[in-house]
This record gives C-alpha cells, structure tokens and sequence, in this order.
C-alpha cells in the first residue's frame, strides 16, 4: 500500500531577504483573502505533473499507468465539476498529497472483489442472497482442477473423437434417480423454458390455477409460458384441482399436461390436487407427456428430519412420469444448474432445440456437478460430505452444544451472550411452513445498536449475516460451516466497544 503521507516540496519563491520590522506608526495590512478563497480552475495540477512525481510512480508500479492515469482524471475531474458549480474546495484538496490519497482509496476500492467469504448465521440454509447451496470440498477440488486448464469438456479420449459434453454428468443422474436420459443446462428456470418450448410450442399445455407460481424478480409462470411460445390452459380452483379438470381441459391442441411443485408457498385447509402418479396414468390415457416442474428437489428422503414437503427424486421417476427437472444449487447442494430427466425421446428432442446451446453449462458448472453427483453414489457418508446436507441433518444436541460454546467464549470476552431455542429455515425457495429446531445465540451490550452493529459485521471481512430479534443480534449456529464458530466469535469481539 501506497503510504499517502509523503510530502511535496513546492520549489521555493526567489530570495527576498530577511524581513525588516515595521515602524511603530504603521498599520498592519489587513490579512490576505487569497488564502482563503475557493480555489480556481487554473489552480487544479496537471496529470502529467502528478504522475511525474515518484510517489504516483509508486503507484503505477503496483497498479498500472492505465489504472492510475484513468482514476488521477476521474479524480481531477470531480473537482472540476465541484469548482465550476461553485461547491466549497478547499485548497488542502489540490494538494499533491491529497491526491494521492483520493486517487489511491480510489484504486483500492476499484480492485477490491465485490465478492468475499461470508458466514452465514442467520440459520437459513439456502439463503438466495448468500448464494443458496455452500460447495462440497470435493467438488470445489475437483472444479479448481478443471478450470485451472484443458478438459476433456466435448471429446472421447477413448476413441479420440468429438463427444457429448453431457456424457460427463448424465449417466450419473440417470444412475441415482432412476431415469432413462438426462441432460444439464444453466439453471431450472432455463431447464422450464427450454422444456415447453422443446416439446409444447405453439400448443397448450394444462396446469392447476394453484401452481401459477412466481419465484422473485419476473419469473412467473403464466409469462414463462408465453415467452416458450405455448399457450396455458388453466384448469381447477386455487385450492382444489382434480386429474377430471385435466382430462376435461384437453383438447385436440394439447401438448402436455404440467405439474408445478408449490416450493415457496403452501396452500394448506379445504385443499386437493391430484397425485403425479395419477396425472402420469390420466398423461398415458391421453396420449399426452407429463412433465413435473420440481424445482428444490432432493435426491435422498428428507422426512426423517421433519421435513414432508419436499418429495424425493428418485421416488417420483418411479412414478414413470415423462420429464422432471431440478434445480442444483438447492436441496441437492450443489453449483447453480437445471438438471432435465425424462423418457429418452423427449430428452433428445429438448438437446436439439437451438435454445439449447444458449443454455448450456460450462466446464467448471459441469465438474462441480459431477463431483457433487459423485458423493450421492456413497449415501452413508453423503450428509457428511454435502454442506447442505449437513446442516439439515445435524441434530438438536449438536447445535446446541456449539451455541453454548459459542456463548461461553463470548462471554470470556466480556460480552453480554446467551442461548435460547428457536427455528431455523432450509430456505432458497423450498419447505414452506417447515422448520428445524434449533439453538440460537443472543448477543448484547456491543456497546451500540443492534442494527449498527449488524452493519459492522456485514461490512467487515469475512461479513458476518445474523438475525436481529429481542432488540439483540441473534446467531444461529446450524447454517455455520465447520470452522466458523472461531472466525464468528473473533468477527463478534472486534466491534465491541
């Protein structure tokens, strides 16, 4: 780091002598206004002037000429702009030290990552805005290794030939779940799209008024439908559907018969809608494809933990429906990407769709994948070794015994902590109305406001996320990684006062 505290000598005035005293009888001039008056324009230094001087030199060596030219004129140019609109510049602000220190905190910020680690205590598993799903150690490995330099992404080293870059992933997911084909693309909301539009453009396709769903920002499914070029035909109550308002629904222009899993939200009381299984045998009748958009699937049973909503993957495929996709970065914890199983004919017929390319995975996507898919084959150590996976199934006693560490060491440091039970969420759109218990740690006497301190943690490295209730901090220490108890505790000392 460029010390700003280097000082310019300004080449000294000529030589006027020693001053004499003033005689007694004369008045003392009235003092100087240039002095204090606002700078000019004419005052403002040069940019060569600035990066000839060595300690701008210092600074181009460790960030570039380019860098530093390029922010010296944004910063000369702030200044302009201030004197010409008449805004208060003081002189010290044209200082060549004072620039330096502008245009180094401007360099600085520009090449610190928008990205950094954070710990997630706020007792959401998925949390959407701290990127849902945390990797698996095996599975960022493996990904490093890739991205780090060439892969066989599109060839067959056994025959030497262009291959399929799906090969890498498919054959695995037809393995766990039971699929006869499968294929990858960037997210489940593409994996949606590129599904109707591959196999029901301009047709219908019938869905339940109960699964019309809006998962944030503007995915809605009636206007995803629109944009795959299909037409929706919109069938039962928001609380009640049966399989007869399909089958009354279909039409000689019927594609598809769609079901959505309600992930985000429940409609719970005077409620039906018809079981997959059910649609999968009215879809035969029909002669029609079901396809299940899933979204937070997971590939193993959940219900042991308490949590009944979310179906498991390899049950459904059981059920012979046509086309189901998931998504990755959710309940199955792995990176971002829309997994696509299904009959093999509808599945070849969604890969030769020209969107297809537009929504493909990359290397990196595709070896987190792989490795991730790779940890289901062992499932007696799968909830180990897949981080989601981990805090789900991690049980009363153990998150209770870290809360009560946790809260001992803060106390040791002279910090008002306590432990109480509370919920925690799985989150990222998934298990609505379902909660794991938990035990959570309350933090107080930081010296400040809940709110100012939450900031402190957020803002500092690596940024801490925690809850505020009971007018406190509140951490939950089941969403923590392994390791983080020690980082969170030292993050919680620094910002007391």
């Amino acid at each position: 780091m460029i010390m700003t505290r280097t000082a310019f000598f300004e080449p000294a005035g000529p030589d006027t002598g020693p001053l004499s005293p003033a005689p007694r009888s004369a008045t003392i001039p009235p003092v100087s206004q240039k002095a204090t008056k606002n700078p000019d324009l004419r005052d403002l230094p040069k940019v060569d002037v600035l990066l000839g001087t060595q300690p701008f030199a210092d600074l181009i060596t460790q960030f570039g000429r380019v860098l530093v030219t390029t922010e010296t004129r944004a910063a000369l140019e702030d200044l302009r702009e201030r004197l010409k609109s008449g805004a208060q510049v003081s002189p010290e602000e044209l200082d060549k030290a004072a620039l330096l220190e502008a245009v180094n905190k401007r360099v600085t910020k520009l090449m610190l990552p928008k990205l950094c680690r954070v710990i997630n205590a706020t007792g959401v598993i998925l949390h959407t805005s701290l990127g849902r799903a945390p990797l698996a150690e095996r599975a960022v490995e493996s990904a490093m290794r890739e991205a780090s330099g060439y892969s066989l992404l599109e060839l067959d080293r056994e025959s030497g030939k262009r291959s399929d870059r799906d090969k890498l992933v498919s054959s695995l997911i037809c393995r766990l779940t039971g699929a006869e084909a499968a294929t990858v693309v960037n997210n489940n909301a593409a994996a949606t799209m590129i599904v109707l539009n591959s196999l029901a453009e301009g047709h219908e396709v019938v869905c339940s008024r109960a699964h019309m769903v809006e998962i944030g920002g503007s995915y809605r499914m009636p206007d995803v439908m629109r944009k795959a070029g299909v037409t929706l035909r919109e069938v039962g109550c928001t609380n009640k559907t049966r399989a007869q308002d399909f089958e009354d629904a279909s039409g000689p222009n019927t594609a598809m018969l769609m079901k959505v899993h309600t992930s985000n939200y429940a409609i719970v009381g005077f409620t039906e809608e018809p079981e997959l299984a059910e649609l999968v045998s009215l879809g035969k009748k029909l002669k029609l494809p079901v396809f299940y958009d899933l979204g937070s699937g997971s590939m193993v049973d959940l219900a042991k933990f308490g949590l009944t909503r979310e179906p498991c993957v390899p049950d459904l495929m059981k059920s012979g429906v046509d086309v189901l996709c998931i998504s990755g970065d959710k309940l199955f914890g792995g990176p971002q990407a829309g997994m696509i199983m299904g009959s093999k004919d509808l599945i070849e017929k969604i890969k030769r769709n020209a969107l297809f390319r537009m929504v493909r995975c990359d290397k990196v996507t595709l070896a987190l994948l792989e490795a991730t898919l790779r940890l289901y084959l062992k499932p007696e150590n799968v909830f180990e070794r897949v981080p989601t996976l981990r805090a789900i199934a991690r049980t009363e006693d153990d998150v209770k015994a870290e809360a009560s560490k946790i809260a001992a060491t803060l106390d040791q440091l002279g910090i008002d902590a306590s432990i109480a039970q509370a919920q925690s969420q799985i989150g990222g759109g998934s298990t609505p109305g379902e909660y794991l218990p938990t035990t959570v740690v309350i933090v107080r006497g930081l010296g400040r406001s809940p709110d100012a301190a939450a900031t402190l943690l957020r803002r500092n490295t690596p940024s801490v996320f925690c809850r505020i209730e009971y007018d406190a901090l509140v951490f939950d220490p089941r969403s923590l990684l392994p390791g983080q108890a020690e980082e969170l505790v030292a993050a919680i000392g620094a910002i007391k006062q």
